[in-house]
């Protein structure tokens, strides 16, 4: 079982260079946590094993950004509340000097859903808002598509703990693995090739639904009846990307949806979230929003109501829509019937929205025009975006044309059309 295990986690690393970032000979590649944070250490052996496949494809250059996120909560709780606004300018740096120089970005996303428990939410935004801010150009030109680029996960134990908690501490963290890489398809023969044909399915959907151009989607399920709306020349993306360097792309592995942007202005009506939250290592569960001209005007939330409240009250253009995505319920990741706790993995599970700004890409030309022009168009600015699932069994999905009519796009959960 050990050597299978270590097979498919090789596999993995090739399935992320050579399918996720289709990283180019001579490109460098650059890998952290994410556009804030760097890699857990606990993780440098999959590192190796990711840089190993980079050289393999002819990598001029793997770097790492390190980072040891339980630093975060002594900070927290040690540090005095007026420096928390301090942070490094060398990891931004260091980002944008690979980004000029052509390589490609790697994130892997390793958190532990329960590292900021008990800690004021006012607090984490002390550091992460002025984080976010200063990242900014750099995720605008990840998002662009600047680059080649990619995200995928790898398990630590604290993460595996709270998904597998009734399993000996021993078995966690390889139980997690195991779901991972099934997931991920990296236990089949050639991953590469079907992850290939999977996105190639979801660019087909996605071309159907631009082909529509429907002027918004209605979503009714219980506690769900929500109009958004979608601006003229929106795209819907799924599976592979275009990067500007040419390279095609899957900028998340897995993926299971098809994605594109709200109008900022025309959502209305309230939602229920189906799967609980992970923001910045605290839980939010069982909440509600209701919106009016795009805005949330209401919110409730079961557990975690104030770490909600910090992010539609604090940061700029999170109280609005960035992105309404289509999964279908029997999506592997849903049928596996377990939260994961990892945004990459539950958004995939499930149809879901995002709070905060809107991707470039997801408006025809967006890429070519000002922030005022992009928001005037429809799309949503903000440092955040943050992914909230909405989708289930029970959730109907219609798409409204420009004469009123409605067309079916899901139903119980499942694609209302064949491709």
């Amino acid at each position: 079982m050990a050597a299978q295990l270590a097979q498919q986690k090789a596999k993995y690393a090739e399935l992320i260079v050579r399918a996720g970032l289709n990283l180019q000979p001579g490109q460098r590649l650059q890998i952290a946590g994410s556009a804030i944070a760097g890699v857990d250490p606990h993780l440098a052996p999959f590192v190796r094993l990711i840089a190993a496949a980079a050289y393999r494809a002819g990598a001029l250059l793997v770097d790492v950004i390190w980072d040891d996120p339980r630093l975060l909560p002594i900070r927290l709780r040690e540090a005095a509340p007026e420096t928390l606004g301090q942070h490094s300018d060398w990891p931004i740096a260091a980002r944008q000097e690979f980004l000029d120089k052509g390589g490609a970005f790697l994130g892997i996303l390793a958190g532990d859903p329960d590292l900021l428990s008990g800690i004021d939410p006012k607090l984490v935004s002390a550091v992460v808002n002025p984080l976010l801010e200063a990242v900014r150009p750099v995720t605008a030109r990840i998002e662009a598509n600047a680059a080649n680029w990619c995200v995928a996960s790898a398990p630590i134990p604290s993460w595996a703990a709270k998904v597998f908690p009734s399993l000996p501490p021993a078995k966690r963290e390889g139980r997690l693995w195991e779901v991972i890489l099934q997931l991920c398809r990296a236990d089949q023969p050639d991953p590469v090739a079907l992850w290939l044909s999977l996105g190639k399915d979801l660019a087909s959907r996605a071309a159907h639904l631009n082909a529509r151009q429907y002027s918004s989607l209605t979503f009714k399920g219980p506690g769900t009846d929500l109009t958004v709306g979608l601006p003229p020349r929106h795209v819907w993306l799924g599976g592979q990307n275009r990067a500007k360097n040419g390279v095609v792309f899957l900028p998340n592995i897995p993926t299971e949806e098809v994605y594109t942007l709200p109008h900022r202005s025309r959502v209305d009506g309230s939602v229920q979230s189906t799967k609980p939250l992970n923001l910045f290592g605290s839980t939010i569960e069982g909440f509600r929003l209701v919106f009016r001209d795009g805005k949330v005007t209401e919110f409730a939330a079961r557990k975690g109501e104030a770490h909600l409240r910090e992010l539609i009250e604090t940061h700029e253009g999170a109280s609005r829509l960035g992105e309404v995505a289509l999964v279908p319920a029997s999506s592997p990741i849903s049928k596996l019937g377990i939260v994961l706790w990892d945004v990459l993995f539950d958004e995939n599970a499930a149809s879901h929205l995002a709070l905060g700004g809107a991707y470039r890409d997801s408006l025809k030309g967006g890429g070519e025009i000002s922030e005022e022009e992009f928001a005037e168009a429809g799309g949503n600015a903000s440092a955040v975006h943050v992914d909230f699932m909405i989708g289930s069994s029970e959730v109907d999905v219609d798409g409204v044309t420009a004469q009123g009519t409605l067309d079916p796009i899901m139903r119980k959960g499942e694609w209302a059309f064949n491709m």
